[in-house]
């Protein structure tokens, strides 16, 4: 039983019933000073029932509680004020923790269910900026974090691989391309025959034409249109799979726009059995005002279908391929009215299914205050932001640690894992401004000061020389400063099952920075290393600490090396 849920107990016994479990636990708090205890239960929401001061129940409560799994429980005013038992506390955490290493915070809140996760999402043929690095590691993050608590999350990259863009850039290669330049560099090459294409349309309109009746010949599957095509997009995905490489994240799909061209018919032909398209302009659209939404635009005037009518095939093909109990759009928050869209329309249609369908929206990168833009050529691509945090971090660890064996695989973990931190350890809707020098920075609130802590721990260990570690003689801990390493090391649980209901990778980025600044703080007082009947207690909790922060690192996608 976690510390909460234990004060919790305590509490539903010394009301004789009269709160339950599920009432007690939102309501116990966390007081301001440790002066005060662990956790503090406010008796003055027991006043109308109890109809006495807050004060007294509070005293009362305190004369029923049982105090052998603690060491003080006093009233404070209107409060009940917890002291947890430190040493028999500590040696339980501490034991749990080296038993179960890496598996200590798994819970089985998703029984295996699947999540399909719509995240990255890059267009073909264009390079990744930043603006691509959020939805890839929230999306990421959050797929691990899931995974933790026992559901099955399906990462899908519904590339932008359709549209009239591709009528241009077909158009544009047939003007002016050259293969062997396409090879050696698709990305920038095929993204330099685009904006030629639109500084000449300027001039020679009538290329727009032709590039639309390209794209026909596209979507009636003509064959050099479809080669080329296909070519543009397996170069695109060559390069897109070498940044995710970089960063450690795969796939399991990237089924994207264009894998749904032929399953958009049976979503126009299943809105008009239902009766829920209506003519409005010459365009089809469903009506949603009952939902306080604009119309739905399934059907413009030329008869073409529009990106809601692709995401209504693509949530239905995922309901139907992996039967899910989530399914999340890892989107920007622009695309907030979209989803409510969406989720509408397929309520319409008698899914009630889209009640499971969540959109996971996040805020903007800025640089120097200013919003990333492709089009006003305000673009920072994201392998050049890799690259350049892979060598300020490897500039760093020259200065610091010139020794360094693996000295290029760890400055590679520190500077892609600073870049990722960073960007998680906002909170998912705030926008954030980027500054690779300080991302990257080994103190303060940074992924290398995070990861350094957990190198810090591993060298303890090793100085210990050969210690079991299956084997320490833990009696527990009972100073101060241990106790509030301990109190971290238990809250890991409680934050995985926050950020999880809370879609907050966030959550555990700053529980990372907590538990690292305790430990910092811990060791700068308190000899570990000396030989008394604590030893292997405090050897116990730096082994921990180690654990935890690993694993809270990777269930960012931030790797953590054990020197550095």
């Amino acid at each position: 039983m976690d510390q909460k849920n234990l004060v919790a107990q305590a509490i539903v016994t010394a009301t004789d019933g009269t709160l339950s479990l599920e009432q007690v636990l939102p309501k116990i708090e966390v007081p301001k000073s440790y002066d005060l205890g662990d956790y503090a239960f406010p008796a003055f929401i027991l006043a109308k029932s109890y109809h006495k001061a807050p004060q007294m129940i509070a005293q009362e409560l305190v004369e029923k509680i049982p105090q052998e799994d603690f060491d003080k429980v006093q009233a404070v005013g209107p409060y009940v004020n917890f002291f947890l038992a430190k040493q028999s506390f500590s040696q339980t955490i501490l034991q749990d923790i080296l038993g179960q290493q890496a598996e200590y915070g798994a819970q089985d809140l998703g029984h295996a269910g699947n999540v399909p996760i719509d995240m990255s999402s890059p267009n073909i043929a264009k390079p990744m900026s930043m603006g691509h690095l959020r939805s890839t590691v929230i999306g990421n993050s959050l797929a691990e974090l899931l995974k933790k608590v026992n559901y099955n999350p399906i990462k899908i990259n519904h590339l932008g691989d359709w549209g009239t863009q591709f009528g241009k850039l077909i158009e544009a290669y047939k003007l002016w391309g050259n293969e062997e330049e396409v090879r050696q560099d698709p990305i920038n090459t095929l993204l330099k025959y685009y904006v030629h294409f639109h500084e000449v349309d300027q001039e020679q309109p009538e290329l727009d034409d032709e590039a639309r009746a390209w794209f026909k010949k596209l979507e009636d599957g003509d064959q050099e249109a479809h080669s080329l095509w296909k070519w543009f997009r397996d170069e695109s995905l060559k390069f897109f799979k070498g940044i995710y490489q970089e960063l450690g994240i795969d796939f399991d799909s990237y089924n994207g726009e264009s894998f749904y061209n032929d399953k958009m018919d049976e979503i126009v032909e299943l809105l008009e059995e239902k009766g829920l398209l209506k003519e409005s302009r010459g365009a089809e659209i469903v009506d949603l005002e009952k939902y306080n939404l604009n119309p739905a635009l399934i059907k413009k005037t030329d008869g073409t279908t529009l990106y809601i009518t692709r995401d209504l095939a693509a949530a239905l093909y995922r309901f139907r391929t992996y039967d899910f109990t989530q399914s999340l759009y890892v989107v920007g928050n622009e695309q907030t009215n979209h989803f409510k869209q969406l989720k509408a329309v397929l309520k319409e249609m008698g899914y009630d299914w889209s009640d499971q369908i969540h959109h996971i929206p996040f805020g903007l990168i800025t640089a120097g205050g200013k919003k990333l833009s492709t089009r006003r050529g305000n673009i920072i691509l994201l392998e050049d932001v890799l690259n350049d945090a892979v060598a300020l971090a490897e500039k760093q660890i020259a200065e610091k640690n010139p020794d360094l064996p693996n000295k290029e695989q760890v400055a590679h973990d520190v500077g892609v894992g600073a870049v990722i931190f960073h960007d998680l350890k906002n909170e998912r809707l705030n926008n954030f401004d980027f500054n690779l020098e300080e991302v990257v920075r080994f103190e303060g609130e940074t992924g290398p000061y995070v990861q350094y802590t957990h190198a810090r721990a591993m060298s303890i260990l090793r100085k210990a020389g050969d210690i079991d570690r299956d084997n320490l003689n833990i009696v527990g801990l009972n100073d101060e400063g241990s106790w509030e390493v301990v109190r971290q090391l238990a809250n890991f649980p409680a934050m995985i099952k926050r950020a999880v209901e809370e879609y907050e990778p966030s959550v555990i980025a700053k529980y990372a920075i907590r538990l690292a600044k305790s430990f910092n703080k811990y060791y700068a007082h308190t000899k570990v290393l000396t030989d008394d009947e604590q030893k292997d207690s405090r050897l116990a909790m730096v082994a921990s600490v180690a654990v935890v922060l690993k694993e809270a690192l990777r269930l960012l996608g931030v790797n953590a090396p054990d020197e550095m």
